[in-house]
């Protein structure tokens, strides 16, 4: 092989080398770019939205009442909202938040009543909270117009904590909410003593009315989809 060919054989081989270089590093990053993108991809897919509706209580507007029965007549009283909010993921029906009560505000227009109430049934000045938390809403909560669900949750009185499950009427509209519950709560068997003497004898469990109302805020929250 004269010179010249030498030549044309080594650019030959250079070229070779070098394809045969691209063509490994190709091999390599390729794949490698493709993994990330495929698990850039999971991780895209397992991000997903969740609305959450707040509802805020307004004073003003939330009302609890209290009836409690005996053999003469009928004692109807009132408590008045301390705080509150709720927080409902409407997919889920995971519900956070709480309504919390003044237990010292209690009154059923007699003041020696109230007092004996005070002072020896709900213990307030040691226990002067009412609350209850929820954690689940069974049923679906429509954006506008009425629905009928039942929300279970903590009930917290005279200081220790129960498991509850209440019906709720609730009425929406774009900004407003309302929600009407009704329950009963067994107190002397709940550990409070009953006011009865021996010659008034009153029920051993109160009804208890709920009305709440105040304003809807809703927003979009990122989660992740298992």
């Amino acid at each position: 092989m004269n010179a010249t060919g030498r030549r044309a054989h080594k650019n030959i081989s250079r070229c070779e080398v070098g394809w045969t270089a691209l063509i490994l590093l190709a091999g390599f990053v390729i794949p490698a770019a493709a993994a990330q993108g495929g698990a850039n991809q999971v991780g895209t897919n397992q991000l997903g939205t969740a609305q959450e509706t707040a509802f805020q209580l307004d004073p003003a507007q939330t009302s609890v009442k209290f009836t409690l029965g005996d053999v003469l007549h009928t004692v109807h009283g009132t408590f008045h909202l301390k705080r509150g909010g709720l927080q409902l993921e409407a997919a889920s029906g995971k519900i956070s938040g709480e309504i919390v009560v003044d237990a010292k505000s209690g009154e059923s227009g007699s003041g020696m009543r109230d007092r004996k109430m005070h002072k020896e049934v709900l213990e307030s000045e040691r226990y002067p909270e009412i609350a209850f938390r929820p954690d689940k809403v069974e049923g679906a909560v429509a954006s506008q117009g009425k629905s009928s669900v039942k929300v279970h949750g903590m009930f917290s009185i005279h200081g220790v904590d129960r498991e509850i499950t209440v019906p709720a009427e609730v009425e929406m509209s774009t900004d407003r909410w309302t929600a009407t519950v009704h329950f009963t709560i067994p107190y002397a068997k709940w550990g409070m003593k009953n006011p009865s003497t021996l010659f008034l004898r009153v029920n051993d469990s109160v009804e208890i009315d709920l009305v709440a109302a105040g304003n809807v805020a809703k927003r979009t929250t990122a989660s992740a989809i298992q």
